[in-house]
């Protein structure tokens, strides 16, 4: 028998070098990366919560807006507008707890325990469309980053508990990501959901109706534009209908002190913090250099000329956020699901060398897992 027939195939051989390395899929990359980053987090409060002698589970599924979906779920709405500071629940958009009630229906355990598994659920969809957008328009790489950057915003944490910036994100994303692949009706049948999740949702609507005028000779993308803002206009029509008032949505705002004043009051919030008050709290502090970093990074959106879309929908948001009169602790979180602002900073870090690209997002991590817990156990405020 010759010799060579005793020889192994290079593919098949022990330890060869040149056998074939498979490599894991990018997405799978970000996926895994995100939920890292998350239990980090996770991890972080629930050692800080130990030593408190707190409870986790109340911080992620129970307090503050939580609760007022929960009573949604469990109760209804409201009839009657109220008082000022009367926390009329009329202000909170109808799909989360609409979603909650029937999955609870059909599944164990209560709803506080649903509501908790439906943000876990919704924000790996949610990263994985944001995923998606990266990769589409700078390719792997930055798409993989900006999943993590998303992940490690300095309020991540909102990501899994029983709120709907995760349910919010998902829709958004997929959304931008549909009108990135130039179809239309699936964009506005999401801008739909998404402007029934948050008031913020029109900002969606916005990125879909405007991409879409500028395609109006196309039948379909002519009726996506006209179908995007539906699903916000339907609540809002509806909570004008419950109250008999056409202003019923915008009375009920009022009443949590939450108008637009055109950025007086968040000006003044700035020139507070930032100049003349000597003992700031930290976790004021951390909003404000978020919304401070966002303008920024808004500006480099359009230097760097992202498409219309991500350009549409994070103008509209920053400008929604930035143009309250409203409380001002919660700011940080409602510019979370903007993820866009943050595809500037993936793409500079992707053609950044290695050891720099590990230390940035080492850092953002640590930093997120710290800031997570911090505005759940010292912070004695919302999220």
């Amino acid at each position: 028998m010759s010799s060579t027939a005793l020889r192994p195939t290079p593919n098949t051989a022990a330890g060869a070098p040149n056998a074939p390395r498979r490599r894991v899929p990018a997405l799978v990359q970000a996926l895994l990366a995100y939920v890292g980053v998350r239990a980090l987090g996770l991890v972080v409060l629930s050692l800080w919560a130990h030593r408190q002698h707190h409870g986790v589970w109340p911080i992620l599924a129970t307090q503050w807006d939580a609760e007022y979906y929960l009573a949604i779920a469990d109760h209804g709405y409201a009839r009657e507008l109220g008082a000022m500071d009367g926390g009329n629940n009329l202000v909170f958009f109808p799909l989360h707890p609409v979603l909650l009630k029937a999955v609870a229906a059909v599944t164990p355990g209560t709803r506080a325990s649903t509501a908790l598994c439906l943000a876990v659920a919704a924000s790996l969809v949610a990263a994985w469309g944001v995923f998606a957008v990266g990769d589409r328009l700078h390719g792997r790489r930055v798409g993989v980053l900006l999943t993590v950057l998303w992940a490690a915003f300095p309020v991540g944490l909102v990501q899994w508990m029983g709120y709907t910036e995760s349910l919010f994100t998902a829709l958004a994303a997929w959304a931008l990501y549909a009108l990135l692949a130039d179809r239309p009706l699936t964009a506005a049948c999401l801008a739909v959901l998404a402007g029934l999740t948050r008031p913020t949702g029109i900002a969606v609507a916005a990125a879909v109706t405007v991409t879409c005028l500028f395609s109006w000779r196309r039948p379909r993308a002519l009726a996506a534009a006209f179908l995007a803002p539906l699903g916000w206009c339907a609540y809002v029509g509806w909570v004008g209908l419950r109250l008999g008032r056409w202003d019923g949505y915008f009375a009920v705002q009022r009443t949590w002190r939450n108008e637009l004043d055109g950025g007086v009051e968040t000006l003044r919030r700035f020139r507070s913090l930032l100049a003349y008050d000597s003992t700031p709290e930290l976790f004021l502090v951390l909003v404000t250099v978020t919304l401070l970093a966002s303008v920024l990074l808004f500006a480099l959106s359009v230097r760097d000329r992202q498409p219309l879309p991500l350009l549409v929908f994070t103008g509209v948001t920053l400008l929604i956020v930035l143009a309250s009169g409203g409380v001002y602790f919660p700011r940080a979180r409602y510019l979370l699901p903007a993820f866009p602002l943050l595809l500037p900073l993936a793409v500079r870090l992707a053609g950044a060398a290695p050891r720099h690209r590990r230390a940035a997002v080492t850092a953002a991590v640590l930093s997120s897992a710290y800031w997570g817990a911090y505005m759940a156990l010292v912070w004695t405020g919302p999220p």
